[in-house]
Order: structure tokens, then sequence, then C-alpha cells
């Protein structure tokens, strides 16, 4: 039987830096997220925020500590429970792909998500250049919700949006979360949006280089 302390997503200890010799951006730093908890990372531009959340998410390595999911290390191969989704949905597409190509990548999801999203059924026939930044975020947000999704990490997601888009994001987005029971790390440095849509939140510089608890 699996340890109840070890369930969530856990980085341990991490620290990272761009060359030997260059300043460290992440030092000893220690935050879990537990299922069904948003988390909200916050700080000001430049702290580190963007780094940390890769490397939760498993597209970074860190040069010291760890990233555990439920005591394990994250998995390498096939679909990964630890989604994350982009300040910037254009850089997360391939421009080539029309949109249900890009949608059903990884899975298919049916029509009462689609429906949930927002998305209409045309817009998949579309290139993500014909797509809005609010539209072409709804795809990506519905692409990350697998049914083997266990958390999402989500990094700025709605700072390049208007305020009627963001507001419809996170409505959109919690309900979803809410329903498959998801944890979620949310990165940004709007203290009124994480207290509006997280359980919890943690300030990146005061945890930097000190265990956070």
């Amino acid at each position: 039987m699996q340890d109840k302390s070890s369930e969530g997503l856990a980085a341990g200890n991490i620290s990272f830096r761009y060359g030997k010799s260059a300043d460290w951006i992440l030092r000893g730093i220690n935050l879990t997220v537990k299922p069904g908890e948003r988390v909200g990372l916050i700080g000001p531009s430049g702290c580190g925020k963007s780094t940390l959340a890769r490397i939760i998410a498993g597209y970074e390595r860190p040069l010291e500590g760890e990233v555990l999911l439920n005591g394990s290390p994250l998995p390498k191969k096939g679909y990964c429970p630890v989604q994350m989704i982009y300040q910037h949905p254009e850089q997360a597409v391939n421009p080539r792909w029309k949109m249900e190509k890009i949608l059903c990548e990884a899975w298919t999801p049916d029509a009462e998500l689609l429906k949930d999203m927002g998305i209409e059924r045309e817009w998949l026939k579309r290139w993500p250049a014909e797509l809005s930044g609010g539209e072409l975020q709804r795809f990506l947000i519905a692409r990350v919700l697998g049914p083997q999704t266990r958390f999402l990490v989500c990094d700025e997601i709605s700072t390049m949006l208007d305020v009627i888009t963001q507001a419809q994001v996170w409505e959109i987005l919690l309900k979803a979360a809410e329903r498959q029971e998801l944890g979620m790390l949310v990165v940004t440095h709007n203290m009124a949006l994480a207290k509006r849509v997280c359980t919890r939140i943690v300030s990146l510089p005061e945890i930097n280089g000190a265990e956070y608890r």
C-alpha cells in the first residue's frame, strides 16, 4: 500500500543555474502540490518562476534535487500525468498541423469537453494562426485534460489575454480541475489572481535559498 504522505507532486531541494560560472537561479527549493490542491507560485518577473515550472513539469532537469510524483520520478516515456499549459499558446503547437491533429495528438476529447471549453466544431479544421490567443488557449487546456492527467502546471496562462477571456479561461479550467480532482501549480505575478483561484500561495523569493515548510 502506498504511503499517503508521498501522494502528490513534490520538488525536493531543487537548484538550477545556466552555466557553471552563472549565479544560481534556484537554490534548495522545496515545494509540494497535493491532489486537488491549487498552489499559487508568485513572484516578480525574472525570479525563476517559469524555470521552476519547467523543472516540475519535467521539461528541464535540475542540477540538484529531484521531482517526484507519488514518491517516484516522473515517467520518461508515454503520457505524463503532469501536464503544462504555457503563457504563449502559439509556442506550444506545431504551426503546420491543423487544430484537430494538435488536439488529438495524445488523446481524443469528447464532445462534452469541447462544449465545456467553448470550442466550436469548425475550429478543428483551422490552422493555429487562424485562431485568437483565447481560442488557441482553450484548445491547449482541452489537450492536457486527458484521463491520465493528475497535475497541471499553469505558467502565466492568462497574462496575454484580455480581461473577459481571462475570466472565461479560468472558469473553464477550474471546473475541469474540480471534475478530475487535479492538483494545480499556478505560476503568476498577479497576487489578486492567485487569491482568487488558489487554495494556497507560495512566494518564490521567500523559499528560494531556504526550505519551504
